[in-house]
């Protein structure tokens, strides 16, 4: 097999050993091509959600709320613990997908002071379809690669993540 074309991470990697030889700068190799990578599936999955109405954080909350199972309801601060983001930036989404239909706030049966959102009929229908062409786009993204280089690439990936979270 032939060695593929350099990329504009090596020619960066090559400018930095002319006037750093002293470095070995190969850790740029992997987290330059991560960043660019990131970046550009970013914009992608982003131009997907937009086809639906949804920016990347109203299709967060959506999935969340789906993948939970029936009956699609967290607490605001499960929410964003879930999607990782503060609670103001969970009531902004649910604001606005509350003003599209697609989500619903009421107070918890469990504890009359808090609140609950939940998905509405609406919103399991947006969310069904969107992550269905979710799933759809990212397997477009992941053609370059075979099936034994994304298992290869799973594994790497998750061994580098535990050894971050440790």
């Amino acid at each position: 097999m032939s060695e593929p074309a350099p990329d504009h991470v090596d020619r960066i990697l090559a400018q930095w050993s002319v006037e750093r030889p002293d470095l070995d700068v190969s850790p740029v190799g992997v987290i330059g091509r991560l960043h660019r990578l990131a970046e550009r599936l970013r914009d992608e999955l982003v131009a997907l959600y937009r086809e639906y109405g949804l920016g990347e954080g109203e299709f967060d909350v959506l999935a969340t709320l789906r993948r939970t199972g029936a009956p699609y309801e967290l607490a605001p601060g499960e929410l964003a613990a879930h999607t990782m983001v503060t609670t103001g930036a969970v009531s902004k989404r649910l604001d606005r997908l509350e003003a599209m239909g697609y989500v619903q706030r009421r107070s918890s049966d469990q504890d009359g002071r808090g609140r609950v959102v939940g998905l509405t009929a609406a919103g399991i229908a947006a969310i069904d379809e969107a992550f269905a062409a979710h799933v759809r786009n990212e397997a477009r993204l992941l053609d370059g690669l075979d099936p034994e280089q994304r298992a290869q690439l799973i594994g790497l990936l998750r061994t580098w993540m535990r050894a971050l979270d440790d």
